[in-house]
């Protein structure tokens, strides 16, 4: 029970993501800063409590960042960069719920990567993914009957994208991790075993397409609002939530524990959905999107229970 509530809760900080871009972008925040700032707000987090707390780690990442930046470049680039600028992007025309409920299709695109960089994928689970593609759809469907259809698949597709873009880069620092292979360079380094300092590396191998994204769109300066609105997603999603879900994780001592730990993420398109209807006054959903919900956050959680049996 402390597993699944200290779940939920982790699953509430990171639904903020979905919320406060959707405010955002209300308010006239141009996507570009909705994502780009959390990531430089993240990198001052990190790398002001790093130097106090792990300093040596601290150097050692920075000096494994600068022997293999072209590595980090498209690791974050792809990992941090390009999903979460998808994310912020989609923010624009699809509702912070209709968002975090397409979002969950990443538990399908996680199977596909791995199939990618040549691992075995349990076939069984995989036709359990068609469930939550289901349930997304039928959330989208119903935004058929108000929005245009352009505005649904500019929320849609790069949701989709987006959940294939997180666990590549993952994939790639797992790769890395593990001795590398091919293009992919062996990182056998301290801070290649701390998430932290992991997590800083990403961070830095993101800045560049930070960089071309603000020069191309040009975007006009961001507004206060959206400065502290970027600044409390990197606190509530990128460290509390991030923090909490890697505790239960790491106390989890079985496998039906750690299925209770990711299966409580689901919450993420509950809590988004109460937080968009509570705090920007959105619309509940219709039948067919309440049936969308269920059927994804079932699909969840049959897939996390399949790949427990196995």
């Amino acid at each position: 029970m402390k597993i699944i509530m200290i779940g939920i809760l982790a699953a509430f900080f990171f639904s903020t993501t979905f919320v406060l871009n959707r405010a955002m972008s209300l308010e006239g925040g141009h996507w570009v800063w909705s994502a780009s700032l959390r990531y430089f707000w993240m990198l001052g987090f990190l790398s002001v409590g790093l130097f106090a707390l792990r300093r040596e780690l601290f150097i050692e990442s920075l000096k494994l960042y600068i022997r293999h930046w072209v590595f980090w470049t498209v690791a974050g680039g792809i990992g941090f960069g390009l999903f979460y600028a998808l994310l912020s992007f989609s923010a624009s025309y699809a509702p912070g719920w209709v968002v975090a409920a397409t979002w969950q299709t990443t538990i399908l695109a996680t199977p596909i990567v791995l199939l990618l960089f040549g691992k075995k994928i349990p076939l069984r689970a995989m036709f359990l993914t068609l469930i939550i593609f289901a349930g997304v759809l039928l959330v989208n469907l119903e935004r058929a009957g108000v929005n245009p259809l352009n505005e649904i698949l500019l929320g849609a597709i790069p949701v989709f994208i987006a959940a294939f873009a997180y666990p590549f880069g993952n994939q790639l620092v797992w790769e890395a991790r593990q001795g590398g292979v091919r293009f992919i360079p062996r990182l056998d380094s301290p801070a290649m075993d701390d998430p932290f300092c992991r997590v800083l590396l990403l961070t830095l191998g993101s800045l560049p397409l930070w960089g071309v994204l603000i020069a191309v769109f040009s975007p006009p300066a961001p507004a206060m609002n959206q400065i502290v609105n970027t600044a409390l997603v990197a606190v509530f999603s990128g460290v509390a939530a991030t923090s909490l879900f890697l505790y239960i994780r790491h106390k989890a001592r079985s496998a039906a524990e750690l299925a209770a730990a990711d299966c409580t993420q689901s919450m993420e398109v509950v809590f988004s959905l109460l937080g968009e209807v509570l705090l920007l006054g959105g619309a509940l959903p219709g039948a067919l999107g309440w049936a969308g919900i269920a059927l994804t956050m079932l699909g969840l959680a049959l897939y996390i229970r399949v790949q427990n049996v196995r």
